[in-house]
């Protein structure tokens, strides 16, 4: 067991460069055709953030592993949300733009109950399953989305790309590229196969694993994303950062699983999208509440402390 935990780490590691070498390689190619800071922002590093979601959960859709894809979509929301937006509020407390509190934070939660009743059933008395049809109506909204976010921003100049200053040769490009889909591929493939060798030994719920260990490690590009945002006291990154990443990952990433292969929904998980819910509300009555528009550090702390308590019990009542 000791070298499947030693086998996931690694895959981690490799999910990450990955991701990383094939977002600098992506965004130096797009560079040369003169594509926009706006439109590498919107793409290729939204994509590289959610590409260790997107590789895992291919695979374990692949595998027949519906509670390892659903454990991870749900729980890298969750960890988004309470972890990460908890760790950064503490270090810097988050000012929004009104319209993140009156728009994208309520198109998240939209979205979370779109997904619930879905999953759930309500519009289709079929299985209890989310199907390659549902996968074509959220995968149909992420564009959408996308469509919502290009007009709202069209005319502003996105300051996320910062690190291609230098010129990259196409060798240099195109191997960046190619090592960073290796290290995706290998990386899902290392840490589906060892979180479910981890969950037989453990005797807990592949349900769990996709919950904790899986959701934490492919949510590492976010923490970093968002704790260095809020060092900066950049407050529109870390919290677009984890809105964003949370709506890629139900509009993107599972509607991708979907098409691999449909998902049988285990309905336990209603309890951990009920806390996505409630989670969500809860930020945004923090930040439309008088008129700072504010998550504070007590709030912060209250998030990150729910969030571990929650955990714990989860895992204590497996074991």
């Amino acid at each position: 067991m000791i070298v499947s935990f030693l086998l996931i780490v690694t895959g981690f590691i490799a999910l990450i460069f990955g991701a990383n070498w094939l977002v600098d390689g992506a965004s130096a190619l797009a560079k040369q055709y003169k594509v926009s800071d706006l439109a590498i922002g919107l793409t290729i590093v939204a994509f590289g953030t959610s590409a260790p979601e997107l590789i895992v959960n291919s695979v374990a859709s692949f595998n027949g592993h519906s509670d390892i894809v659903l454990g991870n979509i749900i729980g890298s929301n969750n960890f988004n949300l309470f972890i990460i937006l908890g760790i950064a509020g503490l270090v810097y407390p988050i000012t929004v733009q009104s319209s993140t509190a009156w728009r994208e934070i309520p198109i998240s939660l939209a979205i979370t109950g779109v997904f619930f009743l879905l999953a759930n059933n309500f519009f289709l008395s079929e299985n209890t399953s989310i199907s390659r049809i549902d996968g074509a109506f959220l995968f149909v909204s992420f564009f959408a989305f996308l469509y919502y976010v290009s007009k709202k921003m069209k005319v502003e100049e996105a300051p996320i790309i910062a690190t291609e200053a230098e010129k990259k040769t196409n060798l240099k490009i195109w191997t960046l590229i190619i090592l960073g889909f290796i290290g995706l591929i290998v990386g899902g493939k290392l840490v589906v196969d060892n979180a479910v060798s981890v969950a037989t030994d453990l005797g807990v719920s592949q349900k769990i694993i996709g919950l904790t260990i899986i959701a934490a490690g492919t949510s590492l590009p976010e923490l970093v994303t968002s704790l260095m945002a809020a060092i900066k006291k950049n407050s529109d990154i870390a919290i677009g950062n984890v809105i964003g990443s949370n709506i890629f990952n139900l509009l993107l990433i599972l509607p991708i699983s979907t098409f691999i292969k449909p998902i049988t929904y285990n309905p336990n998980f209603n309890q951990d999208l009920l806390i996505l819910f409630g989670g969500t509300v809860f930020l945004i009555i923090a930040m439309i509440s008088g008129k700072r528009k504010k998550l504070d550090r007590w709030e912060s702390a209250l998030l990150l402390s729910f969030y571990l308590i929650y955990t714990g019990y989860l895992v204590a009542k497996e074991i």
